[in-house]
């Protein structure tokens, strides 16, 4: 017997002899080419960028991986003893596998044969492979992992590894980190979570998609259960708190509305930007924080008046037929549906498609709507007349049957009363159009560039494609700002005397002859430079042009940053050129804060995943800003400008003093009813394709343009101008903007002297520099004629101050 056991001991030791002789060779075969685990110390996960408007709301966020990462310090004690007690009880005593947990692993797969393969992967070997390892299920990766579970466990702490892990492991809908699930499955914080929102998010790991609470809600809340239990056998928490953590009901949670800014043009505008500095791996996986400049309430209201303005347009263009049909009403609601997912309704939410089920005398039966069915009386609908070729509109209709037939497809909006406020029954609709005209808005900061609000389009489902920045289009009149600057420098005064009258221009060279004309075809005579920038009288603007020369308009043109690139060609000056309207409007932001250099920004700060500043937008410095002397009274902080005006500001004041007067008693006069001084232009191209309008207060500039993608006529006659148009929607952007704000007067530079002066406009305080204004040497009234010189001639002109309006001026005209 005692040979025997002699025998049989040798046998064993000779096994585990062979034993731990294999295992010692498998682990010296695969530890050569391991990864080097020690560059887990520099870990830095990829983690999201977020963009934020001004007042802290989301705008964006942009990653690969939607990933917060939080230090292990910051994280609440309950969130790592849940997901230690679910993924790996022994966690805090094994040396990085759990030789116990693998046993029992081994067991239940022998005795179970036909159920799924137990894992014996505790937290370290999670680390081990998601961060240096492939997911390959092989023998030979699980060994690997295991060899470096052990050199990780000899290397870092277990805080260190735990916070490794709570960072990377993906927890199931695109959430990668504990951080970032808490905030997309429950909207809240890690410290913010109760135990049964902890023991859920502690559930996931083990198969995030079989345990998604919307698609698998039974087996979802049993994890949690059994996670909770764990947590009660471990002495985590009592047997009290487990029961009342059960019996909780999981609410899933979305950011609110109220918490996320809707502003897809301004975002995406950024996201290139930020893509341009930093690149796609520092975009989408640098974890920035990105403090933008948009202003949520400024942005809504720039949205809202833009839509109006193009719905406004677009009705009294007519109508173009229904939005899609049904060609069979027998299955309409299958059609319909097909329709409505392949052609998606991009405008306000109060709007809907419906299908015309039935046309009658005075009124159409729709259904497909939220509510069921509804009615389109006709007295909605008569604005639908026929659209016809260059925007032109036909007859009115008639009746229902002229506008629509049954199978339509159309957009309405539920109205509760008609003309005269008379209440409608429920259910009742009135007709729309998604406008096919386009246009675009910036709002910007005069003195510091910094851009409050953008909008690029109707909606940006239905185009990314950015109108305020990406659309080169001609200014028109926006541009002649520029033209009377240049010509302030070369000597004239806004009450310099030019010739309105017919003008050729022969360009040599074998050219036609040019010969531009008024908006309206008519002349004013003799007029003063004021008066033409008021109307936007074409023919003054080009001779005061030829007389100055077109290479001081480039020079200007340049300075202000409309163009880069310019010919310095006569008919430039009417706004021949190209340009965006993010660059006119900070070309009139530089006029309106005296030729301060601005540039546009829609970011004030980028700060990186350690909260370090890496970019601020801010031209000014503050002195005494976090300075404080010990024992010393608190002096208040100074905003110091060391910018210097690029221009001469008299001549700049002198341009804006006579944008006031359009936006008072010339083409853009109705927005004089907002009571503050604004100055502004309006602007309307050739054949009227483009629309313009420009306003500049102290303290912001908006820019306004409406035109369609590919360039045509908005309509015939002199309707559809800037003023028309575009000045509108400037007028409903300020109500806005400036509700409850006094107003702020413009700066006037010194040196400058008023002069009460009586013009075509009527008496107003002049803006002379010294030694032009009337009664001095350098005050001349004398007109220039159709050659571009002086005549000599006296117009009877006021030449004195207090001079009487002259006779034979009608002083109208229109916007070109």
């Amino acid at each position: 017997m005692l040979n025997l056991f002699k025998v049989l001991l040798a046998f064993a030791t000779a096994a585990v002899i062979v034993g731990a002789g294999i295992i010692a060779g498998l682990f010296w075969h695969f530890s050569h080419g391991l990864p080097d685990h020690k560059q887990l110390a520099d870990y830095q996960p990829a983690t999201v960028s977020r963009l934020y408007a001004s007042d802290g709301r989301l705008l964006a966020e942009y990653a690969r991986e939607k990933r917060v990462f939080v230090p292990v310090a910051a994280m609440p004690k309950r969130v790592l003893e849940a997901f230690v007690a679910a993924e790996d009880q022994r966690f805090f005593t094994h040396p990085g596998i759990d030789f116990i947990g693998v046993v029992r692993a081994v067991i239940a797969n022998v005795t179970n044969p036909g159920k799924r393969p137990e894992g014996a992967s505790g937290i370290t070997q999670q680390v081990a492979k998601n961060f240096l390892l492939t997911n390959q299920a092989t023998l030979a990766r699980k060994i690997r992992e295991a060899i470096l579970a052990f050199r990780i466990e000899e290397t870092y702490s277990k805080e260190r590894i735990l916070e490794l892990y709570l960072n990377e492991i993906y927890l199931g809908s695109g959430n990668y980190g504990v951080a970032q699930a808490a905030i997309n499955y429950f909207d809240r914080s890690l410290d913010e979570l109760s135990l049964s929102e902890i023991a859920y998010l502690a559930a996931l790991p083990k198969a995030p998609n079989r345990y998604n609470i919307q698609r698998h809600e039974k087996e979802a809340y049993a994890r949690r259960d059994y996670v909770l239990g764990r947590m009660q056998d471990d002495g985590y928490i009592t047997a009290a708190e487990a029961q009342a953590a059960k019996a909780e009901k999981l609410q899933l949670r979305r950011r609110g509305a109220t918490e996320v800014v809707q502003a897809d043009f301004f975002a995406e505008e950024v996201r290139r930007n930020l893509l341009a500095a930093y690149g796609e791996k520092g975009l989408y996986e640098g974890g920035l924080t990105v403090s933008t400049t948009l202003d949520p309430v400024i942005q809504a209201a720039a949205d809202n008046a833009l839509r109006e303005g193009l719905i406004t347009y677009d009705r009294r263009h007519g109508w173009r037929g229904p939005y899609a049909r049904v060609q069979d009403m027998n299955v309409w609601e299958e059609e319909f549906a097909r329709i409505a997912q392949r052609r998606p309704l991009f405008g306000p939410a109060a709007w809907h498609l419906a299908v015309v089920a039935k046309v009658e005398a005075q009124s159409v039966q729709l259904v497909g709507l939220p509510d069921g069915e509804g009615t389109l009386p006709f007295a909605e609908m008569t604005w639908a007349r026929p659209t016809l070729q260059d925007q032109r509109v036909g007859n009115p209709p008639r009746g229902p049957k002229d506008v629509v037939a049954v199978g339509d497809v159309i957009v309405v909006e539920k109205v509760a009363t008609g003309a005269g406020n008379k209440p409608y029954p429920p259910r009742t609709y009135a007709l729309r159009q998604v406008p096919n005209v386009e246009g675009g808005v910036v709002v910007m900061d005069t003195q510091t560039g910094r851009v409050l609000a953008m909008t690029g389009g109707w909606s940006y489902g239905r185009s990314q494609f950015n109108r305020a920045v990406q659309a080169a289009r001609q200014p028109g009149s926006s541009f002649k700002p520029f033209v009377y600057l240049a010509a302030m420098d070369a000597g004239f005064t806004p009450a310099s005397i030019v010739l309105d009258g017919p003008f050729s221009y022969d360009p040599g060279y074998g050219q036609p002859i040019w010969s531009p004309k008024n908006y309206g075809g008519d002349f004013l005579g003799p007029a003063t430079v004021r008066r033409g920038l008021e109307m936007s009288r074409n023919l003054m603007t080009v001779r005061m042009a030829q007389q100055i020369g077109m290479k001081r308009v480039v020079e200007v043109a340049k300075e202000f940053g409309v163009t880069d690139h310019m010919g310095a060609y006569l008919p430039m000056a009417l706004g021949a050129g190209e340009t965006t309207l993010l660059r006119m409007t900070m070309a009139y932001a530089m006029l309106a804060n005296g030729a301060l250099e601005i540039t546009p920004s829609l970011v004030d700060r980028v700060q990186d995943r350690n909260g370090k500043t890496i970019y601020r937008h801010e031209p000014r410095t503050c002195r005494g800003c976090g300075e404080q002397a010990q024992g010393r009274a608190p002096v208040p902080p100074e905003i110091v400008d060391p910018r210097k005006p690029f221009h001469d500001p008299a001549s700049v004041y002198q341009v804006v003093s006579m944008m006031l007067g359009v936006t008072t008693r010339g083409t853009a006069a109705q927005l004089a009813s907002l009571g503050r001084p604004i100055a502004g232009k309006t602007g309307t191209t050739n054949d009227a394709r483009d629309n313009w309008f420009l306003g500049s207060t102290p303290d912001i500039t908006v820019g306004i343009f409406i035109g369609f993608d590919e360039p045509r006529t908005l309509g015939p006659g002199n309707q559809e101008t800037g003023g028309g148009n575009a000045a509108p929607i400037y007028q409903s952007i300020a109500r806005e903007i400036f509700k409850g704000k006094p107003p702020t007067p413009f700066r006037i530079p010194p040196g400058l002297r008023m002069v009460k002066y009586s013009y075509e406009g009527g008496a107003i305080d002049e803006v002379f520099k010294p030694g032009t204004e009337p009664g001095s040497e350098g005050f001349n009234s004398t007109p220039l004629d159709g050659s571009g010189q002086y005549s000599g001639i006296d117009s009877g002109g006021p030449q004195q101050a207090g001079g009487g309006r002259r006779p034979g001026l009608s002083g109208t005209g229109e916007t070109y």
